[in-house]
Parts: C-alpha cells; structure tokens; sequence
C-alpha cells in the first residue's frame, strides 16, 4: 500500500525532488511508496554482481548501466529507482537522473516488495517504453525476461540457475545466471545453449 496520503491528483515529480535526501521513494501513478527497509545482503549480492559484469561487458559501448539510487522519471506522476538500468540513448541522461524509459531494467525480488514489481511495476515499464524487463529471484535462483513487441510485453521467458542469461537489448550480451548465484556452473557438455528472443523456452504464468 502507499505509504503517504497523495494530495488531489497523486503526487508528481516536483512534490519527489522537495522530499528529504534521505528518504527513498517511489510514485507510480502519483502514489508514494517508501522503499524500506534495506534489501538484504542476498539481494545487494546479486545486484552487486550483475551490475558488475554489465559494466565490464558494456565498456566502450555508447550503454551505460546505473545502480540504485538512481531517480528513472517516466512521467510526471511515475518515478522509480530500479535495482539495475541500462541507457543506450545518452540523451535521457541528466545530471541528477535518467528522463524516459531505460533500455533494460533489472530488479532483484525481495519478499516486501516482489508483488509490486512483477505487477504494478512491470505494467509501468511496458506502458512507458522499456525494451527489456527482467527479474531475479536470489531466493528460488531462477530469472524472468520479459521483451516489448506490438503488444506489450510477452508472455516472460525462465531462466533457470544453470543457463546463460541473455540480454536482447544489449546485442544479446550474456551473463551465467549461476555466478549471479554463487552457485555451481553446469558440468562440461551439459551447459545449456544460449536463449535469444525467438527461443522462449519457459514461459512465465
């Protein structure tokens, strides 16, 4: 649930920027919701490692990845602060925060928090343009890619801890979902081949 009582009209981003430094929120649809407590180590592990590699394999290329905090304003009345984004378009990066849809947008799922971001998150990234949406469960060890077309988003592809986790946005740059884990890669000759847009393995739901 929210945690303030939105005015008349919900609030928007200038209500956001007069707020404390020291608080972290979210709007979506003029709604606040405070993003609180802390994550858990779990889940600052995986992000930490993630991002990490993001950033080595996005070196020289005109993507740039960014870690929370970092303000996204999709709109006026939606601002958000995802674990992980990535921008190609270095027009959508201010000084103070990134204006428009992320290319990608990863987040971590904690148990506070994984309703909202694989409901009323995932409708605000699919209404406001962002390419790739995918989600990880550092608890059950597996991945969700959800990918923009036509009509939305797709149904989600699963990724499960013993796959290469591939990014469509990105060039297909790929991640082992088990080192995000810290987990045991696959044996040799039982690695799994590499998924791209068009092999949708497991559905999502």
């Amino acid at each position: 649930m929210p945690a303030l009582v939105p005015p008349a009209g919900g609030f928007t981003w200038s209500d956001y920027r007069r707020w404390p430094e020291g608080e972290r929120w979210e709007l979506i649809g003029g709604a606040a919701f405070a993003m609180s407590p802390a994550p858990s180590i779990r889940h600052q592990e995986v992000v930490l490692r993630l991002s990490s590699r993001l950033e080595q394999q996005l070196r020289g290329r005109s993507c740039r990845p960014f870690v929370a905090p970092t303000d996204v304003k999709l709109s006026e009345s939606d601002v958000v602060q995802p674990d992980i984004l990535v921008v190609c378009d270095a027009a959508k990066i201010a000084p103070t925060h990134i204006e428009g849809a992320p290319d990608l947008i990863v987040e971590v799922l904690s148990p506070g928090s994984s309703a909202r971001d694989l409901r009323d998150k995932k409708a605000l990234y699919e209404r406001s343009g962002v390419r790739e949406y995918l989600v990880v469960d550092p608890l059950e060890h597996y991945a969700i890619r959800f990918l923009l077309g036509a009509d939305g988003y797709d149904k989600g592809t699963v990724f499960a801890a013993d796959e290469p986790l591939c990014f469509v946005t990105l060039e297909s740059l790929q991640v082992p979902l088990w080192e995000l884990f810290d987990l045991p890669g696959p044996a040799a000759g039982d690695a799994a081949t590499p998924r791209g847009p068009d092999d949708r393995g497991a559905d999502a739901g």
